[in-house]
Parts: structure tokens; C-alpha cells; sequence
């Protein structure tokens, strides 16, 4: 298992939020360019980012940022957050983005979503399915920053894109996000149980090295963290074995 750091722009800034929630940002004086600079000398190999404005409104708001972080940095760059159409995913990868990450619209258009699979190739396209588990359990999609519950469960949500050629799901924990309060290990265990082809990515409370053993027992393929890391809750040699090029 790989650590992916995280790195969430608002209006050009690096920020986190709990839950989603805009109310709770946290702003950081960290450029977004010198933290991917300082991941990559910690060993990542991929950096996450996500495009607030973008997975809010629409809008493309940090896609200067992000053109000027993939131009000036030798690690991969994985970016969502508004890729609603083939316009905005062509835009996107033209900046020299190495993966995109789709959101809500692989729930609202699976079948555009499974023609870009298709046409860009399974290692360039990664879903982002952003669950709350419901009374019994069951991981239920949450889509538009969170802020709509459907009743599509993850499993039936990853099962509709298996002819296409899924290859990548980065799968969030709603109630853990941005809450330092440990990771959903059985959910991503049961992920992987269920779908044992895809390279899921867990994302959501992650705090030290003991939740990231954890994920690296379930056989997910990456842990995504934001706030841990860039609060420095977790000493960089403790960071080395989940950092492919430390």
C-alpha cells in the first residue's frame, strides 16, 4: 500500500474541511506548490487534488493552480472535483494532469463516465465514490459535495462499471473526513473482499501510523491523507514504508 497525500484548493489556497462541510474550513499558509514540492521529497510517488470551487459550483476555479503544480513537479498528479463533461476531463489531463478523479457524475452520467473509461484508458480515470453508511450498514452514495444522499449502495455503484474497465476507486468515508478520527478499516476490508481486480484508495480519518498498518492489512492499494500530514501528526520515518520513493 502507497500513501497518496491530499491537497484540497479553495480559491487558489490549500485548505480542509470536516465532513465537507464549508463552514469548517481550516485554512493553511503552506503554497500548494511547496507542499507538493516537500511530498515529493518525502517519497510520494502521487499526489491527490482536489478542486473545492470545482466539486461545489462546477467550475474549474484552481485550474491555474493546478496547471502551474503539474508543470513545476516531478510527482504524478491525481485531480477531481467538477469534471462533469468530456470538455472539462479533456481540460483537465491537458494541463499534464496524470489521472482525473470523477465524482458525482459517474453516479448522474454512468454512461459517459464508462465511454471516458474507454476512450482515456482505465489508469487515467479514477471514481470517487463518497459513501455514509445507512442503518444496516450498507455504504450509500453521497453525491454534489456531499450535500445529496442517494440510495445507490457502493457496491452496486462499482459492479456497473466492471465491463468498462475499472480499474481505480478511491472510496471516502463521509463521517470520517477531515475528523482525525480513524479510518473505516472494515469498510475497505469488505471493498476489497468484494472487488479484489480494483486498486481502491481509502480515504477518510486517518491520524498515524497504526490507522495506515491498518489499511495496509485490508490489501488496499493507497491510503489519501490531508489533514494528518499537513498538521504533521506523523513523523516522516514513520512515513517511509508507505512512501514509494522515500
Amino acid at each position: 500500500m502507497q500513501l497518496i497525500p491530499s491537497i484540497d484548493l479553495r480559491a487558489g489556497r490549500c485548505v480542509r474541511l470536516v465532513r465537507g462541510d464549508f463552514a469548517t474550513e481550516t485554512r493553511y499558509a503552506s503554497d500548494p506548490k511547496a507542499l507538493v514540492a516537500k511530498y515529493h521529497g518525502l517519497g510520494a510517488e502521487w499526489v491527490h487534488i482536489v478542486d473545492l470551487d470545482g466539486a461545489r459550483d462546477g467550475a474549474a476555479g484552481n485550474r491555474a493552480v493546478i496547471a502551474d503544480l503539474a508543470a513545476g513537479s516531478d510527482v504524478k498528479l491525481q485531480v477531481g472535483g467538477g469534471l462533469r463533461d468530456r470538455e472539462a476531463v479533456l481540460a483537465t489531463l491537458a494541463l499534464g494532469v496524470a489521472r482525473i478523479v470523477v465524482g458525482s457524475t459517474a453516479v448522474t452520467q454512468a454512461e459517459a463516465v464508462r465511454a471516458w473509461l474507454q476512450e482515456f484508458g482505465p489508469e487515467r480515470v479514477c471514481l470517487a465514490f463518497d459513501v455514509r453508511l445507512d442503518e444496516g450498514g450498507t455504504p450509500r452514495v453521497a453525491t454534489h459535495g456531499w450535500r445529496e444522499q442517494s440510495s445507490l449502495s457502493l457496491w452496486d455503484a462499482v459492479a456497473g462499471f466492471g465491463a468498462a474497465g475499472l480499474r481505480h476507486v478511491l472510496c471516502t468515508d463521509v463521517a470520517r473526513d477531515g475528523t482525525l478520527g480513524g479510518p473505516n478499516v472494515a469498510l475497505y476490508r469488505e471493498a476489497v473482499r468484494r472487488f479484489p481486480a480494483i486498486r481502491w484508495q481509502a480515504s477518510g480519518g486517518v491520524r498515524d501510523l497504526n490507522d495506515l498498518a491498518a489499511l495496509a492489512d485490508t490489501e488496499v492499494a493507497a491510503a489519501i491523507s490531508g489533514k494528518a500530514l499537513l498538521d504533521d501528526l506523523i513523523p516522516a520515518e514513520e512515513l517511509q514504508a508507505f512512501l514509494p520513493n522515500a
